[in-house]
């Protein structure tokens, strides 16, 4: 007789099955908690910068390079070209004004200033000839008034004398009418005469004035020339030390070629380079420090140089009230050169952490001291060591400033000791 076998409802295969299946949903559930839950990470403080939030003086500020230049510099130029004949001086020295420093030779320039020469002392031989021969006319002519005045006077006397002898009947009108045919021939010739003797006056003394103003410009250029020619001995201008000193024995040079530069030595300024998106908010009036041997001393923007090379412009500073002792022509210094008044602000320390978050957010520490989170912040300006914080974080807290670049995307970092 067959006996029915019970069907078993939890068999090992089912059994099996819905462990697997329970197995899949709780991966995927311990995913989804991971994925939704905060990413963490444990980290070693002794290899983070925490910084804490102080608030303070803040003054926006950049270090630039500047070298210490003369107070004023004379370039030195060939007024015209020619050979080096002579050196006096060698680059480096101090020289007094007038001092020579070298001689240039140039045979055209002298041949010009000896034609000129013997062309000036021709003008001024021929100006003395024709000064004489004028001299003679006028005394000629001078001779020949006088004559005319002589026979003009007598021709009066005569008319006068027989104008009162015809009045009293004593002679005839033939006579009175000769008398006076003659007055009034000589009056013309006297007038004539002295109408002849100014127009020549006023020609001789035109003619004079026409000739000095011609030898005078001879004598100008003749006075250039020589001045051209003496230039040809360079001379210091004022006192001061030669430098970039560029010229040797048989070399030729060019019309306003460069030969150096003459440094008066009474004060300094120093030129700094400045990056060139700064150039905008660079003006004259802007204040810098820097320190020397332990000292504090004050500069002032002068005056910028707007054109850009390699990435700067240049500014010259003065400095404000006292001038270091010691201090030397191309030594170099860093200058803080203050972009803004100082104020008080909430300041972040500078650190790696800028380059990961660019600004925006950082990880401060909690309370406890035992992790750290993200929080969003906003900064405003920047000095060498803080940035001014407008946003985000309040007096007090802790940050960590260090870098973060090993981080990736994680959310909280849990702190060990």
């Amino acid at each position: 007789m067959d006996r029915v076998i019970e069907k078993k409802t939890w068999n090992t295969k089912r059994i099996l099955t819905i462990a697997g299946i329970a197995g899949v949903v709780l991966l995927i559930a311990g995913a989804i908690y991971g994925t939704s839950g905060k990413s963490k990470l444990d980290v070693d403080t002794d290899r983070l910068t925490i910084s804490e939030i102080k608030k303070g003086p803040f003054e926006e500020f950049i270090p630039v390079n500047g070298v210490v230049m003369p107070l004023t510099t004379i370039y030195l130029d060939a007024t015209d070209g020619g050979r080096v004949e002579e050196k006096y001086v060698e680059d480096g020295a101090h020289l007094k004004a007038g001092d020579a420093i070298l001689k240039l030779s140039n045979t055209d320039l002298e041949l010009q200033l000896a034609n000129e020469e013997t062309a000036v002392y021709a003008q001024q031989i021929q100006m003395q000839i024709s000064h004489t021969q004028v001299q003679q006319a006028t005394i000629s002519k001078l001779n020949s008034m006088a004559d005319v005045d002589v026979a003009f006077k007598e021709a009066e006397r005569v008319y006068k004398v027989d104008k009162d002898l015809y009045n009293k009947k004593a002679i005839g009108s033939q006579e009175m009418q000769t008398a006076t045919n003659q007055y009034n021939y000589q009056l013309n010739r006297k007038n004539l005469a002295t109408k002849i003797l100014q127009q020549d006056t006023a020609s001789v003394k035109q003619q004079e004035g026409q000739t000095k103003e011609q030898y005078t410009q001879m004598k100008n250029t003749l006075d250039l020339l020589r001045k051209k020619v003496s230039a040809l001995t360079v001379r210091s201008p004022v006192d001061g030390q030669l430098t970039n000193f560029d010229a040797e024995i048989g070399q030729n040079k060019n019309k306003g070629e460069h030969l150096g530069q003459l440094d008066v030595l009474s004060g300094f300024k120093v030129r700094c380079g400045i990056e060139e998106h700064y150039l905008s908010r660079v003006f004259a009036g802007l204040k810098g420090w820097f320190e020397f041997a332990g000292k504090t001393y004050h500069l002032v923007i002068k005056k910028v140089f707007s054109n850009v090379a390699n990435g700067q412009f240049q500014v010259d500073m003065a400095f404000v009230g006292e001038v270091p002792s010691g201090i030397r022509k191309g030594q170099t210094l860093q200058v803080h050169l203050s972009l803004s008044e100082e104020t008080t602000a909430l300041l972040l320390p500078k650190g790696g952490f800028y380059q990961q978050t660019g600004g925006n957010w950082i990880f401060k520490v909690s309370e406890d001291g035992k992790k750290a989170y993200k929080v969003d912040i906003q900064i405003n300006r920047q000095s060498p060591d803080y940035f001014e914080l407008t946003s985000g974080l309040k007096e007090g807290d802790k940050v960590i400033t260090s870098s973060y670049e090993t981080y990736g995307d994680i959310q909280e970092l849990v702190l060990k000791k």
